[in-house]
């Protein structure tokens, strides 16, 4: 395929955008070229500005359940814009979805509207700071909780030794206050917790791993974090950003049958459009301002458009709870044909899979946490993403993230897909 038109825009973006790119990963920098700019998105494909036509498995990084250009979606939204597109006032519509993403997921009373993800985790962890009256957190590596700095932590030396920023602007003053753990490990978080009694406020953990590739959790992994928390008054907050409304109405702790105490949204819950939300039991949500002393506020939360779109993504998935089966069971079709493939080319990998996410790791052993998700062959994966795109299918230009599988998605397109990975693969 050629790519003249983007490698044009791309040389005129670097000239007024940082890197050419307003999100790092976009920059292809992890797999080498030139970045894909898309001209417009239908159902499962992407059109790009050169004319190519690309399968998309990245979906705007999940929300594109129902796929590109969802007509009902499309609609809400242009209804809704002919009537203003921001007031930073209270609107009806802000009630009705609230009212059903409490109602579709369990364990929440209360949700409160931002405007992406990182805000999300940002102010889920202020509101466990200032509800448990303790500052420090737990995250993983390998969990990615958006650019917030108390997020952007990397492993100290040992198990009790606090976290170092890794992102020039990140005080030392914000990283002593985060441990970093290891994912699908309670007894290193136990021993976090123990050499740090009554100072920790919030474990934060995406529940399904999404940005180290696909990495499910272990059995009794969440069962043991919810009995540590539960055990030293910690508040448990799951990152459902991806996961949430994806792989189940209620996401993963409907999946799990573990509750978390705070749950955080995004992308779904707007329809693809820039959203973001928190939600917990009632106790926990009053401590937000103007009910409580916790302050977070922003004039585009609620933003009128995201909350139509919003409103109309989770009413389909809620009239249509098949989705998430039928989301599943072609994810494991994919899954199939493409271990099948890779068998029998002789190709080192794992996958690994849950739900609508899936991931290919170029390394034979079980991808499991962040340092096992570093031993792929890097090299192999820049053949794969490569050869896959002159094949017209798009993934993740990193190995560090999962595949997400839309209901617009054809078996003809998974077989296509399938044989694409064959072909790729016998040159490796």
């Amino acid at each position: 395929m050629l790519y003249k038109r983007s490698s044009q825009l791309f040389a005129e973006a670097e000239k007024v955008i940082p890197g050419g790119v307003n999100s790092p990963v976009r920059a292809f920098k992890a797999v080498g070229g030139t970045p894909i700019f898309v001209q417009r998105a239908k159902g499962a494909y992407l059109y790009d500005e050169d004319g190519n036509r690309l399968i998309d498995y990245i979906n705007s990084w999940g929300p594109m359940i129902l796929g590109h250009a969802f007509d009902p979606v499309v609609q809400a939204v242009i209804e809704k814009a002919k009537l203003g597109t921001s007031f930073g006032m209270p609107t009806e519509l802000e009630t009705q979805i609230a009212a059903l993403a409490v109602s579709m997921v369990p364990n929440i009373d209360k949700i409160r509207f931002v405007n992406s993800g990182t805000e999300a985790c940002m102010s889920a962890v202020r509101l466990a700071r200032g509800f448990t009256k303790k500052d420090k957190i737990i995250k993983f590596a390998g969990c990615y909780h958006g650019h917030s700095d108390s997020f952007l932590i990397q492993a100290g030396s040992g198990a009790i030794t606090f976290g170092s920023p890794n992102s020039p602007g990140v005080t030392a003053g914000t990283a002593k206050d985060t441990l970093l753990a290891n994912y699908n490990d309670v007894e290193n978080v136990r021993t976090l917790i123990e050499a740090n009694k009554n100072e920790i406020a919030a474990i934060i953990v995406e529940p399904v791993a999404g940005n180290m590739g696909c990495i499910p959790p272990n059995k009794g992994f969440l069962e043991g974090l919810r009995q540590l928390c539960t055990d030293n008054d910690i508040l448990l907050i799951f990152d459902e950003v991806m996961t949430g409304f994806r792989l189940a109405k209620g996401g993963v702790q409907e999946l799990s049958g573990v509750n978390s105490d705070i749950v955080c949204f995004g992308k779904v819950i707007g329809g693809g459009l820039p959203v973001g939300a928190f939600a917990a039991r009632a106790e926990i949500m009053d401590y937000l301002a103007p009910l409580g002393p916790v302050y977070q506020a922003g004039t585009l939360s609620g933003n009128p458009l995201a909350m139509a779109a919003g409103l109309v993504m989770l009413q389909t998935l809620d009239k249509d709870p098949a989705i998430f089966q039928r989301l599943a069971d072609k994810t494991a079709y994919l899954h199939e044909g493409i271990d099948k493939v890779l068998k029998a080319n002789n190709v080192v990998f794992t996958i690994n899979r849950i739900g609508s996410m899936i991931s290919v790791h170029f390394d034979a052993t079980p991808v499991i946490d962040f340092k096992s998700a570093g031993n792929g062959d890097n090299e192999t994966f820049k053949k794969f993403f490569h050869g896959l795109l002159e094949e017209g299918i798009y993934i993740a230009p990193s190995a560090y993230e999962t595949w997400f599988i839309t209901d617009a998605l054809t078996y003809e397109d998974l077989d296509f897909t399938i044989q694409a990975v064959d072909k790729v693969s016998k040159n490796f």
